[in-house]
């Protein structure tokens, strides 16, 4: 590794508006792993994120006649709050794009720290393209929120708090990755000072930007990212913040949304703080290494990266937590449709905790139960209760891994159709923005009549929709060409047994048994 970030990031300068932040171990997930467990609380900082360090190392070192143009840059949220306050403490004019999905908590908060917030565009590409349009018509200089060396090295000075914090070399750091700046940084300072040290990125499963870079031996540019983790939702890993993970990083850990969750749980639970999706990156990590490695008595740390989550995307954490714990199974039930079954059934789950029981009444000789229910043990677990079930002579399908019945059906158990014809049920992502369902609805057309439609607000980036649409056998090619046409990310979900079961108007799969 050059010695240039060394020095670069024992030169940084980042305490003028950053903060050393704690180094704390986290009980519960210590006990819980059989590991020394601890969290770098970057969370605790002014803007409640690490992004502060780097954006205000870069301004810092403009010279003044580039401070005197004023600065522009494009972000989701966490790296604008950095450029904003920064700029602010330099005297700096500093406009921030940012996507109109952005959440409204992140855009008061730029405007509140005396920058001039532009909402351009549903993604953080489309904010990306038009910040660098309005920096070269208006002669503004761009800060990139990742792939600048000062910026690397803003990022670089976590790594040196940690091993002055912690007094012996630790097993492993976990590292969340977006573009890729904070990773780079960290890896630099850490392999220069202790090569043994494991350093390891934690992604999304939607957003692998480091993952495929590896694997393809250069940057590549991802065709959707999911955006639950809008913090780390981009595209395309940085050339530079690439060129050093290369050499540095040991390896890369995906992680699911619902084990994002889960992580934002264990971090409440710590220390009673909520940490943001992408915050909570590496303590999802650093569980799946810990389950997949069967490691023990080791000293591992994950830095939590930010808190900028809006109130209401509580609700769906909440719900999508135990799941990503592997403590709740979902489960559909036929059970027969006579009195007394109710109370059989319940007697075969035992003492467990019933967390969602849903049911109505649809055939006179058989009933669908959705049924959620509290688990101890995992997936064993899970196994042994539906073995148990079926062993009572019920029909048992897991739902537990099904997203359409987790988003969806879920909400809608009841809602049979009976003698309906030619129904099709999709799937849709579309950016969340006022208006944006009606533009959805719009974008769709009438031809073919609506007949199912669920949609729920989770405070997110994306909103989701699942609809049923009638449409004959002979003009679903021309469906296919719509779907398409509207340019947002779908799946057609006709099969999904937690339609068959629970909302569609065909005779059962189960008919005739």
């Amino acid at each position: 590794m050059p010695v240039s970030y060394i020095e670069r990031i024992l030169r940084a300068r980042v305490y003028d508006v950053a903060v050393e932040t704690p180094l704390s171990r986290a009980e519960l997930l210590s006990r819980r792993l059989g590991n020394a467990v601890y969290l770098k609380r970057e969370d605790l900082q002014p803007v409640f994120s690490f992004k502060l360090r780097g954006a205000y190392n870069k301004l810092f070192h403009l010279d003044e006649a580039t401070r005197a143009g004023g600065v522009i840059a494009a972000s989701a949220g966490n790296h604008a709050q950095g450029v904003a306050l920064g700029a602010s403490r330099l005297g700096i004019e500093a406009t921030i794009v940012m996507p109109r999905t952005t959440p409204l908590i992140k855009a008061q908060a730029v405007r509140r720290l005396g920058a001039k917030a532009v909402l351009q565009g549903d993604s953080y590409d489309e904010a990306y393209a038009h910040a660098r349009s309005l920096a070269e018509e208006r002669g503004l200089t761009f800060i990139h929120p990742f792939d600048d060396p000062d910026v690397i090295a803003g990022q670089g000075t976590i790594a040196m708090e940690i091993l002055r914090q912690h007094p012996q070399p630790p097993h492993a750091i976990f590292v969340p990755v977006g573009g890729g700046g904070l990773i780079a940084g960290v890896a630099a300072y850490v392999k220069y000072v202790y090569p043994q040290v494991r350093v390891i990125g934690v992604e999304p499963e939607e957003a692998p930007t480091l993952a495929q870079a590896l694997a393809a031996g250069r940057p590549v540019t991802l065709g959707r990212v999911g955006l639950f983790a809008d913090g780390v939702a981009v595209r395309r890993i940085g050339e530079e913040t690439f060129r050093v993970a290369r050499e540095t990083v040991d390896e890369v850990v995906l992680v699911s949304s619902d084990e994002l969750c889960a992580a934002i749980k264990d971090i409440f639970d710590d220390t009673r703080g909520i940490a943001e999706p992408a915050g909570a990156l590496a303590v999802a990590g650093l569980k799946r290494y810990v389950q997949t490695r069967g490691i023990s008595g080791q000293s591992l740390i994950a830095i939590e990266s930010g808190a900028n989550i809006n109130f209401d995307r509580l609700r769906h954490v909440a719900e999508r937590a135990e799941l990503g714990e592997r403590r709740e199974a979902l489960l559909a039930v036929e059970i027969p449709e006579r009195p007394g079954s109710f109370h059989s059934f319940c007697r075969t789950l035992g003492r467990r905790q019933i967390t969602e029981f849903n049911y109505r009444f649809a055939d006179p000789r058989r009933a669908q139960v959705f049924v959620g229910v509290e688990l101890g043990g995992g997936d064993q677990e899970r196994a042994d209760l539906i073995a148990r079930l079926e062993s009572k002579g019920l029909t048992v399908t897991d739902m537990t891994e099904n997203e359409t019945a987790k988003l969806h059906i879920r909400y809608m158990v009841g809602g049979h159709a009976p003698g309906l014809e030619d129904e099709r049920l999709i799937r849709f992502e579309f950016p969340e923005r006022p208006g944006a369902l009606l533009d959805f609805l719009a974008g769709l057309g009438r031809r073919w009549n609506i007949s199912l439609f669920h949609y729920r607000n989770h405070g997110a980036a994306y909103g989701r929709v699942l609809i049923g649409v009638q449409v004959p056998e002979q003009q679903r090619s021309e469906l296919g060409q719509q779907l398409d046409a509207l340019g947002y990310r779908y799946w057609e979900e006709t099969d999904n047994p937690a339609y068959r079961l629970f909302a569609n108007g065909r005779e059962s799969p189960n008919e005739g048994r």
